[in-house]
């Protein structure tokens, strides 16, 4: 586990403190998308596709401190488009920093080495540096040459000047479990706090659909991944929980709650991953309105072949506060790589011909599948 003691006895007092109060849903991180505009176009990645009046939006320093106060997670994911290109950026993350909440802002990190000089070093302060693999992968994965070698240029920067950083690392079809092991020795040379590791999600708005792992397929590969790095003291950014769900061995429920997300259009219902299901006003509303039951593995077909943190790590999370003793094991055994996986939840839904209509069979209502729309190809520099 590389998350620092002190934030973790901060969240852990966090989670104490609403269960005590007796909390059921309660978030741990902020995903805020104060932008969609980006200065890359990732294959995995619809949110560029948007038309320019959408682009050119932006959440206030004002929204974004509004956000954070609404619904009081002790985490905020500052994502995007990138982040960087917001001019408030700096103001946004001194704001919450100040409120005492520790920030992941993610970056692509080809605006950082610039903008480096408007942050300064915290506890507080992550800049989780998004590094999709090996130098091939990663630049076909982003769609342009050379900037994996930029990546690892400005990681290291960030490093010498004692800067918290993490590695985003997002996994796609056709990985090789020797790869991926490769570039975990490598993240550790690099000397980066953590690697946060997950199956990517098949966006909807994505220009491919064909780039990404089904459920079972990632399981396995992430065994593979896990075998070659016994002994090897790789450092992840995630609970020893969720990497055994990542392994097969655990069976978890989607707590989309956990991650709620806060972007241009609203609070995003239910999480950041899924498009076309509609917002909510305000927090208050996001958590009392949304339909929480109809998503998740076995209830929605769009949530078929998702294992990604954002809606699996704060599960992973109750079940350690439930069972510290489960997840000490994982954390000093690790994943394990062998043998029976974990049965899945059961499929509620059932889908007709076409597979366009689904409908849920348990007390649902039809899910509305929403087409993707055509790519916009200008981007920012």
């Amino acid at each position: 586990m590389a998350v620092p003691l002190t934030q973790q006895l901060h969240i852990s007092k966090y989670i104490l403190e609403k269960k005590l109060r007796g909390e059921q849903r309660f978030p741990l991180v902020l995903m805020l998308e104060p932008l969609f505009r980006c200065n890359l176009a990732c294959s995995g990645c619809g949110k560029i596709d948007y038309p320019e009046e959408i682009l050119d939006k932006r959440l206030s320093y004002e929204e974004c401190m509004e956000a954070v106060d609404e619904c009081g997670a002790p985490v905020v994911s500052i994502a995007g488009g990138e982040p960087l290109i917001h001019k408030d950026m700096p103001e946004i993350v001194q704001g919450f920093a100040a409120r005492k909440k520790y920030v992941y802002l993610c970056t692509n990190a080809l605006l950082l080495e610039r903008r480096m000089d408007d942050y300064s070093p915290s506890t507080y302060l992550t800049f989780s540096i998004h590094l999709d693999g090996n130098r091939d992968r990663h630049d076909a994965s982003v769609c342009r040459a050379g900037v994996f070698d930029k990546c690892v240029e400005v990681i290291k920067e960030a490093r010498s000047r004692g800067f918290r950083v993490t590695i985003n690392c997002t996994l796609f079809q056709g990985e090789q479990a020797r790869e991926v092991a490769e570039f975990m020795d490598m993240a550790m040379e690099l000397g980066v706090e953590g690697v946060t590791i997950s199956p990517g999600y098949s966006y909807e708005r994505a220009p491919r659909q064909d780039v990404f792992l089904k459920r079972k397929e990632s399981k396995q590969l992430f065994r593979d991944i896990f075998k070659s790095g016994v002994g090897k003291k790789w450092r992840f950014n995630q609970s020893s929980l969720y990497l055994d769900f990542l392994a097969g061995n655990q069976q978890y429920q989607c707590t989309p709650w956990g991650n709620p997300t806060r972007n241009v259009f609203g609070w995003q219902k239910p999480c950041y991953l899924l498009v076309g299901e509609g917002y909510a006003p305000t927090f208050k509303a996001l958590m009392e309105e949304t339909e929480w039951d109809r998503y998740g593995n076995g209830r929605n077909p769009k949530c078929a072949n998702c294992m990604v943190h954002s809606g699996y790590e704060a599960s992973a999370v109750e079940d350690a506060i439930k069972r510290p003793w489960k997840a000490l094991k994982a954390a000093l055994l690790g994943p394990r790589t062998s043998g029976d996986m974990t049965p899945e939840l059961p499929v509620l839904y059932a889908e007709d011909e076409t597979l366009s209509t689904p409908k849920l069979v348990a007390e649902a209502k039809p899910v509305k599948i929403i087409p993707r729309n055509e790519r916009q190809d200008k981007q920012v520099a």
